[in-house]
């Protein structure tokens, strides 16, 4: 699939919404997503579909007696909800691996936190392998509305060139 289609013989519509070709992420480039608020629906149907009903996150009286007030949002969910917003903006129609990461959790997430991604780029290479596409690494931290970050992890991703979206 290309950047652009052919809609007749003699128009090209630009398809908007790409990510970022690698050759687009240097180094140091940094940047944000939108926020997104987690809700109550949004944790049940995550432990649901992942199979994740652990007390924790299932029992309000079991949450409270091991000290956390309010829905507590899995990790694995905060992870899952970072990734969404990155394809959303930054890797989406370029993104062609998941490779490696690092991860740590920072702190709880609940019901009702708004989560955005601060994204910085902190090794970018063109592929030996894979001609025309770059390996790229970036540091993400997840945000909460109050500044607070309660997860930091490293993806190293292949990631299309410009010469690939043509």
């Amino acid at each position: 699939m290309t950047i652009n289609e052919q809609v007749s013989s003699n128009t090209v519509l630009e398809v908007i919404g790409t990510g970022f070709p690698w050759e687009d992420l240097p180094v140091g480039r940094r940047f944000r997503t939108y926020g997104r608020t987690l809700t109550d629906a949004d944790i049940v149907n995550f432990i649901s579909v992942t199979g994740m009903l652990e007390v924790l996150f299932t029992n309000a009286e079991f949450r409270q007696e091991a000290g956390f007030d309010g829905r507590l949002v899995p990790g694995a969910q905060v992870f899952c909800i970072a990734e969404g917003l990155l394809f959303q903006t930054a890797l989406q129609g370029v993104g062609v691996a998941f490779l490696n990461m690092e991860m740590d959790i920072k702190g709880p997430s609940f019901a009702g936190d708004t989560l955005h991604v601060e994204v910085e780029v902190i090794e970018a290479r063109p592929s030996k392998g894979r001609p025309g596409m770059g390996l790229v690494r970036t540091r993400n931290q997840v945000v909460k509305q109050d500044g607070s970050v309660v997860m930091v992890y490293s993806p190293l991703r292949l990631v299309k060139g410009r010469a690939n979206l043509a």
